[in-house]
């Protein structure tokens, strides 16, 4: 029964994937229209690049809130110093998210070198 609604499952996605993309795609972007074998690999494709395999290290749900718990139990561990220091290297190496630039504007860019 499971492998009977899985094949379903999948002809069904395939269709509706092709169906969309041939009824969409093809007058706004000006791309061909796809084959369902073309919509099943487009559909594996999706799956490889956004959805993963399976929980384990994934950031939906579970796996995001396991990665946090961990940062969570590290960071009550280290002293002040060694959080300060955690910062400033995580600062080193992302650079400020966009609306704390704002705010340290007149600080000097530690980030990297400034475009002349």
């Amino acid at each position: 029964m499971f492998f009977l609604f899985f094949v379903t499952a999948i002809v069904v996605f395939g269709a509706i994937v092709m169906g969309l993309w041939n009824a969409i795609l093809p007058d706004v972007i000006g791309v061909k229209a796809i084959t369902f074998l073309q919509a099943l690999g487009i559909l594996l494709l999706s799956k490889i690049l956004f959805g993963g395999f399976g929980h384990r290290g994934s950031w939906n749900g579970r796996g995001r809130n396991q990665w946090k718990k961990r940062m969570q139990e590290k960071l009550a561990t280290m002293s002040p110093e060694d959080k300060e220091k955690f910062k400033q290297e995580w600062r080193r190496r992302c650079g400020r998210p966009w609306h704390m630039q704002e705010e340290g504007a007149s600080e000097s860019n530690t980030t990297g070198p400034v475009a002349e």
